[in-house]
């Protein structure tokens, strides 16, 4: 049995994240699965941008699929990311030298770990201060959604643009890893010192710590600047000679595969899950632009049906559960027309939610709505042995609530787009209740576990 103290987790804890994600990327699939309406000419761009968040969400399934987890190499120029992306692999299979921008554009190789549980692709980048510096920084960002894991090489002292670059890559929220390269160069700086200096920057600049801790701050010597020996011959003879030493990059290599080990594949369900979260609510965005006009018609149809049947009804506890019936009739066939499933208990749970969020406007709505509608019932009751005055005030009673009615029902089925516009994120596989569950589950001392801040 595995010691909680050492942090690992469970084999059978990283299947269950993992398979949990991938049946929730499953269903959210299975749910957009029907053919997008081809409407008016105007609706091509949304079309389109459904067509792009269905596809991105396909492409990260496959990746969860393949168990493929991507680990990008950021850094500036001449820092020696390709060099440690070689020394890792164990052979130089990306091109190096003193030129600065030698790597023009992201290159991807797949590391092969012996007895791993997941597939490993490293993804070297170009410089972040490089030419045409606005491209390759879109460039970066692209890269940095789609990575599992962030690696950001630094050499000497730690900059002002290297810290902003850092920062921006903490922004997306991904387990990252300073890599403190070139240390043959630079022996006197180690891994307190370099996070006392994060510490300064971020404490200046920001109003929070950075994210890694000073354990995520390794030390390596990717590419050893070669050194002259001196070589002493049988015959006597001495010659001098350049040898260039062996890489020294174990502490990240055994950094990397403790991750990999105890927590790759819930890094993997959890990123996965995150693509589809922001999937899912640009497709739930775009639905709703598709429908516009279907759900204006549908909304003002169940606010008229409401206003008539609260009208004519002369009971008032029947106005109050015939109106609720209404507003749940209408919210799932806005989830019908959305292509959103959604049954009768979780109509209703949305329901509750809008009329509790709503504030006092509509709580005053239904409280004014059960007023009339004892007045209405007083009246009724009295207009059964009076005409003309009870006849009125039953009827001025009947247009006041059913007007009251008809605009509470509006209310609500606006509110119930912008609950449905978040999509199915928080349904009980929903991609939003999965990330909860993964981050309250892993263990203190693992680097998803201080991803919760951001995340939670």
């Amino acid at each position: 049995m595995d010691n909680p103290s050492t942090g690992l987790l469970k084999a059978s804890l990283q299947d269950f994240h993992f398979n949990q994600a991938r049946s929730s990327l499953k269903q959210t699939l299975n749910r957009y699965s029907q053919p997008i309406p081809r409407k008016r000419n105007a609706d091509i761009a949304v079309r389109a941008a459904l067509k792009r968040d269905l596809d991105g969400l396909t492409t990260t399934l496959d990746k969860l699929n393949n168990c493929l987890i991507r680990i990008a190499v950021f850094g500036l120029v001449s820092r020696g990311k390709s060099a440690v992306v070689n020394a890792l692999l164990g052979q130089k299979v990306l091109q190096t030298g003193p030129i600065n921008g030698v790597t023009q554009y992201p290159r991807s190789v797949y590391w092969a770990i012996a007895n791993g549980q997941v597939r490993v692709e490293l993804i070297d980048t170009p410089g972040l201060d490089e030419v045409d510096g606005d491209v390759r920084a879109t460039m970066a960002r692209d890269v940095a959604d789609q990575a599992d894991l962030i690696l950001f090489v630094v050499a000497g002292d730690v900059t002002r643009t290297e810290y902003r670059a850092l920062a921006e890559l903490q922004a997306t929220d991904k387990p990252l890893i300073l890599v403190f390269n070139k240390t043959d160069l630079y022996p006197e700086q180690d891994r307190q010192t370099l996070y006392r200096k994060l510490e300064t920057l971020f404490a200046r600049n920001e109003s929070r710590r950075p994210v890694l801790s000073p354990d995520d701050i390794v030390r390596v010597s990717a590419e050893p600047a070669p050194m002259e020996v001196r070589v002493e011959w049988a015959d006597g003879r001495v010659t001098h000679e350049w040898e260039t030493p062996v890489a020294q990059v174990d502490e990240l290599k055994e950094k990397l595969l403790i991750i990999l080990n105890r927590e790759g594949k819930s890094l993997l369900a959890l990123n996965a899950l995150r693509q589809a979260r922001q999937a899912e609510v640009s497709i739930a965005h775009n639905t709703l632009k598709l429908y516009h006009n279907e759900a204006e018609d549908l909304i003002w149809k169940f606010a008229q049906w409401k206003a008539i049947a609260v009208a004519a009804n002369p009971i008032a506890v029947l106005d109050i559960m015939g109106g609720a019936v209404t507003d749940l009739m209408m919210i799932r066939s806005l989830a019908k027309l959305y292509g959103l499933p959604m049954t009768r208990y979780e109509a209703g749970k949305l329901l509750k939610s809008i009329l509790w969020s709503s504030g006092s406007l509509i709580v005053g709505e239904v409280g004014s709505s059960v007023l009339l509608g004892v007045g209405k019932s007083m009246a009724a009751i009295a207009s059964a042995f009076e005409s003309g005055s009870a006849f009125a005030a039953y009827s001025s009673a009947a247009i006041a609530q059913a007007s009251l009615a008809g605009y509470g029902s509006y209310r609500v089925g606006k509110a119930a787009q912008i609950y449905l516009e978040k999509g199915c994120t928080w349904g009980e596989q929903g991609a939003n209740t999965l990330i909860q569950e993964i981050l309250q589950q892993v263990n203190k001392d693992t680097v998803i576990h201080r991803l919760r801040r951001e995340l939670i």
